[in-house]
């Protein structure tokens, strides 16, 4: 069977030329926009093995947001498909955020058709030779000596042998689906089974038949009844990932199991007894959905019997260097290469890096150093293009400081004229967001003339400085008064 490769991007022209040259290779799904991307994961029989994406999407083409949201959609869905980033010349640090997100590589546009084919062909055996997260090639423990890791240590093992529901947060990418199966494998329900379903890549629809199963005749194409997840389990663990999508309505339903083990099949009236244990994962903050009226403080009480908070990497200083180590290792050894090693400058700055994406993000960097430098040393500079640049403003005044010392004081080539367009770009990129493409609405935003904010987007090089044609009216100006 061809691999399965979904394509978004916006220009059909684009498209249709890639459906073209990659249609011989690749079994293609495509789609223009986010929202018919993850339409078409959910409608896909199995999940891509390649995604090939372009971050400019609408409603606001040209900006990278909608691309950055579908990184993490795509990786919701599937965690282990590999996703190749469509960039453009000007969009090297959009680029290098997506990678941080969870993007394996980078081809630029325009591209040749069979450099294309080779690097998507190289990502998919790269895939194919790294073992699967949490695998047993990959090794089922934790890795890391840390204090915040061992304090997770002992939480796995103090609530394993439970049979009460547990909730485990943090952010994308930091390991949530290991410890999910740590609690299972190291639980007397070990040889039980362990179901997972995830709520963000299923549509909602399609829930709670899913969950609870359904009787012939139900809805249109039951021709049989089923089981659901909460049946299969049985004496097992349920694990609901992403339960932060679980939509409000099938809330209630999913409380009701939790507080006495009973549910009904959809078109049924038997009442059912589920013995499974649910574990639930999420990277929202619960707490801040519950105030927004998208989430049902009940239910989060009893999910949440037993919380367990997995620490972002940049939070477990030398376990970064630990857990370099192991996959550079287990990544070798499986692809029968040299691992690579670091210099000491090189080795610095990944102790220094926070990595935005957390493990995800580092895992994805070492496959990339051992496809390309299996058997070398890896310098500061080789290694400074892996990592996302640093997002201005994203930290406090102190922080910000202590940033720009360390700029300075690095004996890297620095120029201040880079570091203040690069901050003006982040400005110009959030005030066009927040005004959702209205250019009248985010040059007031920033304190500009729309002709001044058209001017910054052309000096920065944007391609999107020209769209003033589709800039809706300003609603608050009168007619022929707008810049």
């Amino acid at each position: 069977m061809k691999p399965r490769l979904l394509l978004v991007d916006d220009d059909p022209l684009i498209n249709e030329s890639l459906a073209f040259v990659l249609g011989p290779d690749f079994e293609l799904t495509c789609a223009s926009d986010r929202p018919s991307a993850v339409a078409a994961l959910r409608g896909m029989a199995g999940p891509p093995d390649l995604a090939l994406i372009d971050l400019g999407l609408p409603p606001a083409s040209h900006l990278p947001t909608e691309g950055f949201k579908l990184i993490g959609d795509i990786l919701a869905h599937a965690p282990d498909v590999r996703i190749v980033v469509l960039t453009g010349q000007n969009e090297e640090s959009n680029a290098r955020r997506a990678r941080a997100l969870g993007a394996a590589d980078l081809v630029p546009k325009p591209c040749e058709p069979d450099d294309l084919r080779a690097l998507l062909q190289r990502v998919l055996r790269s895939r194919d030779l790294a073992p699967a997260p949490g695998s047993v090639e990959e090794d089922r423990g934790l890795v890391g000596e840390s204090p915040p890791m061992r304090k997770l240590r002992s939480q796995i093992d103090l609530y394993a042998s439970s049979g009460f529901p547990a909730l485990v947060e943090g952010e994308s990418g930091s390991g949530k689906e290991r410890v999910v199966f740590l609690l299972h494998h190291l639980s007397p329900r070990a040889r039980e089974p362990f179901l997972a379903l995830n709520c963000a890549a299923i549509s909602p629809t399609l829930v709670e038949p899913t969950l609870f199963g359904y009787a012939k005749g139900a809805f249109t194409g039951a021709i049989q009844s089923k089981a659901g997840y909460f049946e299969d389990a049985a004496d097992g663990t349920l694990f609901l990932d992403e339960i932060g999508e679980l939509p409000i309505d099938l809330q209630a339903k999913l409380l009701r199991v939790l507080e006495n083990g009973e549910y009904q099949r959809v078109g049924e009236t038997q009442t059912r007894v589920s013995r499974a244990r649910i574990v639930a994962a999420t990277n929202r903050d619960l707490r801040q959905e519950i105030r927004l009226g998208r989430f049902r403080a009940d239910l989060y009480h009893r999910l949440s019997v037993f919380t367990i908070a997995v620490p972002p990497l940049r939070e477990l200083g030398d376990d970064r260097l630990r857990l370099l180590d192991h996959f550079r290792h287990v990544f070798s050894e499986r692809a029968g290469t040299q691992p690579f090693e670091l210099d000491e400058g090189a080795r610095a700055r990944w102790l220094a890096y926070p990595f935005p994406g957390n493990v995800r993000e580092l895992r994805n960097i070492v496959i990339r150093l051992n496809t390309k430098f299996a058997g070398y040393t890896v310098g500061q500079a080789d290694l400074e293009s892996e990592f996302a640049p640093a997002q201005p403003g994203a930290s406090g005044a102190g922080d910000r400081l202590a940033d720009a010392r360390s700029d300075l004081s690095s004996g890297r080539p620095f120029s201040l004229d880079a570091a203040l367009r690069a901050l003006e770009s982040t400005y110009l990129d959030a005030a066009i967001e927040v005004a959702q493409g209205n250019m009248s609405q985010a040059a007031k935003l920033l304190g500009i003339s729309r002709s001044t904010l058209y001017s910054r987007l052309e000096a920065a090089g944007r391609a999107g400085a020209k769209l003033g044609a589709s800039d809706p009216a300003d609603p608050a100006a009168a007619p022929g008064t707008r810049n």
